[in-house]
Protein backbone atom coordinates (compact mmCIF):
# COMPACT_ATOMS: atom_id res chain seq x y z
CA UNK A 1 0.00 0.00 0.00
CA UNK A 2 1.69 3.71 -0.70
CA UNK A 3 2.08 5.51 1.60
CA UNK A 4 -0.35 7.91 2.92
CA UNK A 5 -0.19 11.61 2.67
CA UNK A 6 -1.06 13.78 6.08
CA UNK A 7 -3.95 16.44 5.81
CA UNK A 8 -2.37 19.74 5.24
CA UNK A 9 -2.09 21.72 8.82
CA UNK A 10 -5.72 23.85 8.77
CA UNK A 11 -4.85 25.57 12.01
CA UNK A 12 -3.49 29.51 10.18
CA UNK A 13 -5.92 32.34 9.12
CA UNK A 14 -3.47 34.10 6.56
CA UNK A 15 -0.75 32.56 3.96
CA UNK A 16 0.75 33.80 0.95
CA UNK A 17 1.29 32.10 -2.73
CA UNK A 18 4.26 32.81 -4.33
CA UNK A 19 4.72 31.83 -7.93
CA UNK A 20 6.66 33.15 -11.18
CA UNK A 21 4.13 33.26 -13.66
CA UNK A 22 0.26 34.10 -14.25
CA UNK A 23 -1.65 30.30 -14.71
CA UNK A 24 1.09 28.87 -12.47
CA UNK A 25 -0.69 28.36 -9.15
CA UNK A 26 -3.98 27.32 -11.28
CA UNK A 27 -2.42 23.89 -12.28
CA UNK A 28 -4.09 22.52 -9.55
CA UNK A 29 -3.15 24.66 -6.48
CA UNK A 30 -6.09 26.99 -7.05
CA UNK A 31 -8.34 24.31 -6.01
CA UNK A 32 -6.92 24.03 -2.68
CA UNK A 33 -7.20 27.81 -2.45
CA UNK A 34 -10.77 27.87 -2.75
CA UNK A 35 -11.25 25.23 0.11
CA UNK A 36 -8.88 27.49 1.96
CA UNK A 37 -10.71 30.66 1.42
CA UNK A 38 -14.33 29.05 1.79
CA UNK A 39 -13.56 28.05 5.11
CA UNK A 40 -12.53 31.77 6.23
CA UNK A 41 -8.96 32.04 5.76
CA UNK A 42 -6.98 35.11 3.50
CA UNK A 43 -4.94 33.58 0.86
CA UNK A 44 -3.57 36.38 -1.17
CA UNK A 45 -0.99 36.15 -4.66
CA UNK A 46 2.63 37.62 -5.38
CA UNK A 47 3.61 36.63 -8.73
CA UNK A 48 7.68 38.07 -9.70
CA UNK A 49 6.53 38.07 -13.54
CA UNK A 50 3.37 39.42 -15.56
CA UNK A 51 4.26 36.45 -18.05
CA UNK A 52 4.92 38.63 -20.67
CA UNK A 53 6.63 36.06 -22.68
CA UNK A 54 4.06 33.09 -22.28
CA UNK A 55 2.31 33.37 -25.71
CA UNK A 56 4.77 32.94 -28.76
CA UNK A 57 2.01 35.16 -31.04
CA UNK A 58 1.93 38.11 -28.69
CA UNK A 59 4.63 40.93 -28.29
CA UNK A 60 5.36 40.88 -24.46
CA UNK A 61 3.34 44.65 -24.58
CA UNK A 62 0.65 43.05 -25.28
CA UNK A 63 0.76 39.89 -23.37
CA UNK A 64 1.88 41.35 -19.98
CA UNK A 65 -1.35 43.48 -19.36
CA UNK A 66 -3.31 41.11 -20.79
CA UNK A 67 -2.34 38.30 -18.68
CA UNK A 68 -2.13 40.37 -15.80
CA UNK A 69 -6.20 40.91 -16.18
CA UNK A 70 -6.57 37.41 -16.42
CA UNK A 71 -4.46 36.37 -13.54
CA UNK A 72 -7.03 38.90 -11.26
CA UNK A 73 -10.26 37.51 -12.50
CA UNK A 74 -8.91 33.65 -12.10
CA UNK A 75 -7.48 34.50 -8.50
CA UNK A 76 -11.31 36.22 -7.85
CA UNK A 77 -12.97 32.68 -8.55
CA UNK A 78 -11.08 31.01 -5.59
CA UNK A 79 -11.59 33.80 -3.62
CA UNK A 80 -8.49 35.84 -3.68
CA UNK A 81 -8.76 39.86 -4.42
CA UNK A 82 -4.83 40.49 -3.49
CA UNK A 83 -2.43 39.99 -6.48
CA UNK A 84 0.68 41.66 -6.93
CA UNK A 85 3.45 41.47 -9.71
CA UNK A 86 7.05 42.05 -8.41
CA UNK A 87 8.02 42.90 -12.14
CA UNK A 88 10.77 40.66 -12.95
CA UNK A 89 11.66 40.13 -16.62
CA UNK A 90 9.55 36.98 -17.37
CA UNK A 91 12.11 34.13 -18.39
CA UNK A 92 15.04 35.00 -17.39
CA UNK A 93 14.13 35.71 -13.23
CA UNK A 94 17.65 35.38 -11.62
CA UNK A 95 17.77 33.61 -8.19
CA UNK A 96 19.85 36.03 -5.54
CA UNK A 97 19.59 38.99 -3.26
CA UNK A 98 17.34 41.57 -5.26
CA UNK A 99 14.80 38.19 -5.73
CA UNK A 100 14.85 37.47 -2.15
CA UNK A 101 14.50 40.96 -0.45
CA UNK A 102 11.23 41.38 -3.11
CA UNK A 103 9.73 37.96 -1.58
CA UNK A 104 10.70 38.63 1.67
CA UNK A 105 9.40 42.25 1.65
CA UNK A 106 6.15 41.05 0.77
CA UNK A 107 5.88 38.28 3.53
CA UNK A 108 6.53 41.46 5.17
CA UNK A 109 3.48 43.20 4.24
CA UNK A 110 1.10 39.92 4.62
CA UNK A 111 2.41 38.75 7.59
CA UNK A 112 1.19 35.02 6.69
CA UNK A 113 1.50 31.82 8.31
CA UNK A 114 1.63 29.84 5.59
CA UNK A 115 3.47 30.43 2.60
CA UNK A 116 2.78 28.72 -0.89
CA UNK A 117 5.19 28.09 -3.90
CA UNK A 118 5.87 26.01 -6.88
CA UNK A 119 8.31 23.23 -7.36
CA UNK A 120 11.99 24.38 -7.13
CA UNK A 121 13.85 21.47 -8.17
CA UNK A 122 15.12 21.04 -11.68
CA UNK A 123 13.11 18.67 -13.08
CA UNK A 124 9.08 17.55 -12.85
CA UNK A 125 9.43 14.03 -11.22
CA UNK A 126 13.04 13.32 -12.16
CA UNK A 127 11.59 13.20 -16.05
CA UNK A 128 10.80 16.57 -17.45
CA UNK A 129 13.16 19.92 -17.26
CA UNK A 130 11.51 22.80 -14.78
CA UNK A 131 11.79 25.75 -16.01
CA UNK A 132 14.85 27.97 -14.26
CA UNK A 133 11.99 30.66 -13.53
CA UNK A 134 10.48 28.19 -11.50
CA UNK A 135 13.40 27.35 -9.79
CA UNK A 136 14.56 30.68 -8.78
CA UNK A 137 11.05 31.64 -7.68
CA UNK A 138 10.68 28.38 -5.56
CA UNK A 139 14.32 28.87 -4.29
CA UNK A 140 13.98 32.05 -3.52
CA UNK A 141 10.52 31.81 -1.38
CA UNK A 142 12.24 29.12 1.00
CA UNK A 143 14.81 31.65 1.85
CA UNK A 144 12.64 34.74 2.01
CA UNK A 145 10.47 33.40 4.66
CA UNK A 146 13.62 33.32 6.55
CA UNK A 147 14.75 36.40 5.70
CA UNK A 148 11.63 38.07 6.10
CA UNK A 149 11.79 37.59 10.38
CA UNK A 150 15.76 38.87 10.41
CA UNK A 151 16.21 42.15 10.41
CA UNK A 152 19.73 42.51 9.87
CA UNK A 153 19.25 40.90 6.12
CA UNK A 154 17.43 43.31 4.08
CA UNK A 155 17.84 46.29 6.69
CA UNK A 156 16.67 48.54 3.68
CA UNK A 157 13.05 47.00 4.57
CA UNK A 158 12.72 48.18 8.21
CA UNK A 159 13.87 51.59 6.96
CA UNK A 160 10.40 51.39 4.64
CA UNK A 161 8.02 50.29 7.74
CA UNK A 162 7.92 46.93 6.90
CA UNK A 163 9.34 45.16 10.28
CA UNK A 164 10.40 41.93 10.63
CA UNK A 165 7.80 38.82 10.30
CA UNK A 166 8.73 35.71 11.90
CA UNK A 167 5.18 33.91 11.77
CA UNK A 168 5.85 32.12 8.96
CA UNK A 169 5.18 28.50 9.93
CA UNK A 170 5.11 26.30 7.12
CA UNK A 171 6.40 26.33 3.31
CA UNK A 172 4.30 24.40 1.14
CA UNK A 173 5.83 23.32 -2.23
CA UNK A 174 3.30 22.92 -4.91
CA UNK A 175 4.26 20.16 -7.67
CA UNK A 176 6.81 18.38 -5.86
CA UNK A 177 7.60 15.07 -6.68
CA UNK A 178 8.16 14.42 -2.70
CA UNK A 179 4.92 15.75 -1.66
CA UNK A 180 4.12 15.11 2.31
CA UNK A 181 0.72 16.59 2.51
CA UNK A 182 -2.74 16.64 0.74
CA UNK A 183 -6.13 18.72 0.31
CA UNK A 184 -8.95 17.33 -0.34
CA UNK A 185 -9.79 19.17 -4.03
CA UNK A 186 -13.14 17.64 -4.21
CA UNK A 187 -14.92 21.02 -2.92
CA UNK A 188 -12.84 23.32 -5.02
CA UNK A 189 -12.32 21.40 -7.91
CA UNK A 190 -14.97 23.09 -10.20
CA UNK A 191 -13.32 26.89 -9.64
CA UNK A 192 -10.26 24.89 -9.91
CA UNK A 193 -11.49 24.53 -13.04
CA UNK A 194 -12.78 27.52 -13.75
CA UNK A 195 -9.92 29.57 -12.50
CA UNK A 196 -7.50 27.82 -15.28
CA UNK A 197 -9.58 28.81 -17.56
CA UNK A 198 -9.91 32.50 -16.76
CA UNK A 199 -6.47 32.09 -18.09
CA UNK A 200 -8.06 31.89 -21.71
CA UNK A 201 -5.55 33.54 -24.23
CA UNK A 202 -2.89 31.48 -22.67
CA UNK A 203 -4.97 28.42 -22.79
CA UNK A 204 -5.85 28.63 -26.39
CA UNK A 205 -2.27 28.96 -27.68
CA UNK A 206 -1.36 25.82 -25.91
CA UNK A 207 -3.69 23.55 -26.85
CA UNK A 208 -5.82 23.07 -30.31
CA UNK A 209 -8.51 21.18 -27.85
CA UNK A 210 -12.04 22.68 -26.43
CA UNK A 211 -10.19 24.75 -23.87
CA UNK A 212 -12.94 23.92 -21.14
CA UNK A 213 -12.29 20.40 -22.06
CA UNK A 214 -8.39 21.03 -21.95
CA UNK A 215 -8.89 21.81 -17.90
CA UNK A 216 -11.17 19.83 -17.01
CA UNK A 217 -9.20 16.89 -18.05
CA UNK A 218 -5.71 18.01 -17.13
CA UNK A 219 -6.86 19.36 -13.47
CA UNK A 220 -9.00 16.53 -13.06
CA UNK A 221 -6.47 13.47 -14.24
CA UNK A 222 -3.49 16.05 -12.01
CA UNK A 223 -5.62 15.92 -8.34
CA UNK A 224 -6.85 11.68 -9.42
CA UNK A 225 -2.98 10.89 -9.29
CA UNK A 226 -2.58 11.19 -5.61
CA UNK A 227 -5.96 9.69 -4.69
CA UNK A 228 -4.41 6.32 -3.67
CA UNK A 229 -2.28 8.34 -0.98
CA UNK A 230 -5.14 10.04 0.37
CA UNK A 231 -8.13 7.55 1.31
CA UNK A 232 -9.17 7.41 -2.07
CA UNK A 233 -9.94 11.09 -2.56
CA UNK A 234 -8.41 13.31 -5.32
CA UNK A 235 -6.10 15.40 -3.57
CA UNK A 236 -3.83 18.40 -4.58
CA UNK A 237 -0.68 17.89 -3.05
CA UNK A 238 2.61 19.21 -0.94
CA UNK A 239 6.25 19.21 0.28
CA UNK A 240 5.68 21.03 3.67
CA UNK A 241 8.83 22.66 5.00
CA UNK A 242 7.83 23.77 8.57
CA UNK A 243 10.26 26.94 9.25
Amino acid sequence: MAEQLAPMPEDWQRALAVVAHPDDLEYGCAAAVAHWTDGGREVAYVLATRGEAGIDSLEPAISGPLREAEQRASAEVVGVSSVEFLDHRDGVIEYGPALRRDIAAAIRRHRPELVITLNHRDTWGGTYRNTPDHVAVGRAALDAAADAGNRWIFPELGAEGLVPWDGVRWVAVFGSDRPTHAVDAEPGLERGIRSLLAHRTYVEALTEEDPEQYCRNLLTDGVGQAADRFGGRPAVTFELFPC
